[in-house]
């Protein structure tokens, strides 16, 4: 890993006067699985948006490989290869399983059989292949979970945002997706990951950024940032104690 891959600074983002996000500063290297974490209503997922273009910030900089985002439009961000998933997952459930990956892949290609031939290969990747032609209405939660990270990867992503893709599976479901986002990070996609659930965000992340009231409070190893008396205090209130174990 050398070098900021992705280069947050200053970033700052209100809403009718109502502060989400402000001044804040971060780096991504490349190969790395960054953590991102803070109390609900903290500015996590709104801070995807303007990663990806959705918002546009009031102030900052937003460099992807040394290309600023700030104004880009959505799909041109998604082009250059910074891709996200949401918490909400809506597959096409008009669709199968392998015309909801190949959505995605058409993002790099319009052939039809290159198309088919890789949305296949993300299926056997993520698990699916045994139900690619099984509509995804007929899906578990899991298996879209699944998809919708197969999906994402159709448009080989450099950098894969991650919003909340654990939430509402049990600790053997999450299990299996921690492995599966190590093997997407293993296949040379950057990371950056929204979580809730402090042991899985220990086990999946390199480093951990805190976001509380829109401000980053933390930012180091995940033991160190767990341990801090000030992402406890928020998360918990004063004089609080946060299990780990």
């Amino acid at each position: 890993m050398s070098g900021p891959f992705l280069h947050v600074a200053s970033l700052s983002k209100s809403f009718k006067g109502l502060r989400a996000i402000y001044d804040v500063s971060f780096r991504i290297r490349e190969g790395e699985i960054l953590g991102l974490i803070g109390p609900n209503g903290a500015g996590k997922t709104t801070l995807f948006n303007l990663i990806t273009g959705v918002f546009r910030p009031d102030g900052g900089k937003i460099e992807f490989l040394g290309q600023n985002l700030v104004g880009m439009a959505p799909h041109v961000i998604c082009k250059l290869g910074v891709v996200r998933t949401f918490q909400l997952v809506k597959p096409f459930t008009h669709l199968s399983t392998l015309e909801n990956v190949a959505v995605g892949c058409y993002n790099r290609t319009s052939d039809i059989q290159e198309v088919e031939e890789r949305a296949w290969e993300l299926l056997d990747f993520t698990g699916l292949a045994k139900k690619g032609l099984h509509p995804a209405s007929s899906l578990t939660t899991p298996d879209r979970k699944r998809l919708e990270l197969a999906r994402a990867l159709g448009t080989k992503p450099k950098l894969l945002l991650l919003d909340e893709v654990m939430a509402g599976l049990n600790p053997k479901e999450q299990g299996d997706i921690v492995e599966l986002v190590h093997k997407i990070r293993d296949s040379g996609v950057t990371i950056l990951i929204i979580e809730h659930h402090m042991r899985v965000i220990m086990g999946v992340s390199d480093r951990i950024i805190v976001l509380h009231h829109g401000v980053c409070i933390a930012d180091g190893e995940p033991r160190a940032v767990c341990e801090d008396r000030g992402v406890i205090e928020a998360y918990l209130g004063k004089g609080a104690h946060l299990c780990l174990e």
